[in-house]
Order: C-alpha cells, then structure tokens, then sequence
C-alpha cells in the first residue's frame, strides 16, 4: 500500500473592524463547529472480511468505512501514520491503515472476472462468494482515493477545510484531542484519543445551514458560476453490470449517467461512452450495490444495467440503505438553475453529483459537490472582509 498522508490546516485569523459582517461569521466557523454532534467514527478491524465490511457499511448508511489494525500491524509503506491512543496514557491502541469505500469494492468484483454468463446464476456462483470473504485490507488502495488518509485539525478553519474538499478529497478523519509529530524526515504522525469523519456532504449541510450569509452566490445560475462541468463520461442502457462496473473501476468514477443508445450511434457498450447531448434514462453508482444481497449479486452481474437498477427496487436493502431509485428518479437541474436549487437537491437526494440537462432532458453537464465547494469558496474569498 503506498504512504497514507495527513494534512493539517492551522486556522485563519481575521482582524479588523469591531463590527464583523455576516459574511465573516461563517469564516470564523472551525471544523469543529462542523462535526459537532457527529458519532465516534465506524470503522472495521483489518482481518474482517469484505462481506462483514460491506454489512457495516449498510448499517450505518455510510459510503467508507476506516480500516484499523493493531500497534506493529501497520501495513503503509512510509508517509503519515494515524494512531489511536489512551487519553491517560498516550500508549497506542491503533493504526488506521486506510479507508475503504464502495469504490474499492467495485474495483475488487471487478478485478478478474472471467466467469461466463450463467442462466440462473449457476457455474461460476462461488466465485464472488469466494471474493467476499477476502481480509478487507487486501482491497486497501484499489482505488486512488483510498491510497490516503487526510485528517482536518479540529481548529482548521472553514475556509481551509473547504480548500481542502474543493481539490476532490471526499472524506477527513479529525483528531479529537490530537497532536501531529515529525517521525522521520517528511514523515508524519497523527495521535489521538478518538477520532470523527468530516465529508464533502457535512460541509455541503452546514453550509446550507448558513446560506443566509451566501445569498450572493446561492442566487446566481449555475452556467455563470463556472461550477458545471462539461465533460460527462456514461454507459448506455444496453450495457451490462459488470462491464459498468469495469468502468467506472478503470476512470475512478463514483458514478455514471445512463444514456439512451440510439441506431444513429454506434456505441461499444462495453466501454464508457460520451454522454453529452445524450438522454438521460439513469444513474448508476457505487453505492447501489450496497442495495443488492451478495448471495444475489453474482447472478447479476451480466445483467442489463437498467435490469439490475430495477430488480434492485424489489430487494429490503433498497429500503434499509436509504438508496434512491435511480431509474424512475433522475435528480438533474437546468443550466439556469439557481446554486441554491443544486444544493438543496444533492442534500435532499443525498447525492454527490447533479446531473445538468436542457430543455431537451439531454445531457449538458454536471455539477459534483466538489464542484459546488470550489465555487462557494472562491466566492467568499472575493468577498470583502
């Protein structure tokens, strides 16, 4: 596994006028003011299986889970360490080794899948049985975002922690009563007595709370915010779950749109596709497996992509994960929407990405709550103190 790496933002400190205005209120605010209230963060022991993983991770409704192993167990290769320690003592209880998401999960079931299609499920059914049972640290680092943990100091300011998630970095854990030491030239080592996870989604909510004091820029369109990005990779409705899978596995997509295939394209269905200016028919992401029985999954993985969406509506899990129904509920937006509007749709729809249609329902964009931080943030920075 490579190096896990910390990154530590001391906070801001704003002087001035003794009459502060609204807008400095929210730049005044901590990371800490962010996860108050937030739960001890879940986390797995590194010998559990993927299976116990992924039970974990549709119990708590939750999209990664920490990975922690005991003191000399530490499987990173360098870098930054992250300890749990006694708050009496200090002696070290924990090393978390990585963090895994659904991503990574896709990524595995994706790995070295040559099992033909089989009616019913049969033949090759032990395969993603056998798969599941794997140590979850074995899967550490399949995708990129799992090669590193980021932590947040609980007095980073708002601003910088927004710097932070504005670069693409999803999730931090924040040491509670923490301290960061030097151990070895740029080697780093974060210890605390506990430690919580901040999201993007967190920010996202909190900001909400506050959008009094970001009406200057939750009025404006998305298209005059430069928030949208253009470039929108997708699947057609004729591709199969794994090859969707394969995918997204291979760009590091959490999700894809679903686009209409039309004779007038001659799409490889097997492959991702430009989904621009296409229609969009739905939306596949990482976390909708969590809605499927692994005792199921096998016997779907050649399905018809719009199939195994449907067939999932039928399962408890759907219900129990808090899953939206990706095929009858499109959570889209226009290029003249407000920002408000996108925002309150993702937290809403517990989303992290919107898509952007025209008039047409063809595909124009999206806008990911990455992007919706960066443009939030170089607001305020332009805003004056």
């Amino acid at each position: 596994m490579q190096a896990t790496r910390t990154e530590e933002k001391t906070a801001e400190t704003h002087g001035g006028a003794s009459s502060p205005q609204p807008q400095q209120r929210l730049r005044d605010k901590k990371v800490g003011d962010l996860i108050a209230g937030k739960k001890r963060l879940v986390e797995v022991p590194y010998t559990a299986s993927l299976a116990d993983t992924i039970n974990t991770l549709v119990a708590n409704r939750i999209m990664a889970v920490a990975v922690a192993a005991p003191p000399g167990q530490w499987i990173g290769a360098g870098g930054s360490m992250i300890l749990e320690s006694d708050k009496q003592t200090g002696a070290v209880r924990k090393h978390y080794i990585g963090m895994v998401t659904m991503l990574d999960v896709l990524a595995h079931i994706a790995g070295n899948d040559d099992a033909p299609a089989v009616e019913g499920g049969g033949g090759g059914g032990g395969e993603l049985e056998r798969k599941m049972q794997v140590p979850v640290s074995t899967i550490i680092g399949h995708c990129l975002e799992s090669l590193s943990l980021w932590t947040l100091n609980y007095n980073t300011s708002i601003l910088d922690c927004m710097e932070v998630f504005s670069k693409g970095i999803h999730r931090a854990l924040v040491p509670v009563d923490g301290h960061l030491e030097n151990v070895g030239g740029v080697e780093l080592m974060e210890s605390a007595s506990s430690y919580h996870m901040v999201t993007q989604m967190d920010l996202i909510k909190f900001l909400k709370v506050h959008e009094a004091e970001l009406r200057g820029i939750l009025t404006r369109r998305v298209r005059e915010l430069g928030g949208l990005t253009d470039i929108v990779f997708g699947v057609t409705d004729k591709t199969n779950l794994i090859d969707a899978i394969k995918c997204m596995n291979s760009a590091s997509l959490h999700a894809v749109p679903i686009v209409e295939s039309t004779d007038e394209i001659d799409d490889d269905h097997g492959q991702l596709v430009n989904g621009k200016d296409r229609k969009l028919v739905g939306t596949f992401s990482a976390t909708d497996l969590r809605g499927c029985p692994i005792s199921q999954l096998q016997s779907c993985l050649h399905m018809n992509i719009v199939d195994f969406l449907e067939k999932l509506l039928d399962t408890p899990q759907q219900e129990a994960c808090g899953l939206r129904t990706s095929t009858r509920e499109h959570i889209t937006c226009q290029p003249e929407s407000l920002l408000r509007e996108v925002v309150d749709k993702a937290i809403n729809s517990h989303v992290h990405r919107v898509w952007v249609v025209d008039g047409r329902g063809l595909l124009a964009g999206l806008v990911s709550l990455t992007d919706i931080i960066r443009v939030i943030r170089v607001w305020m920075l332009s805003e004056p103190a």
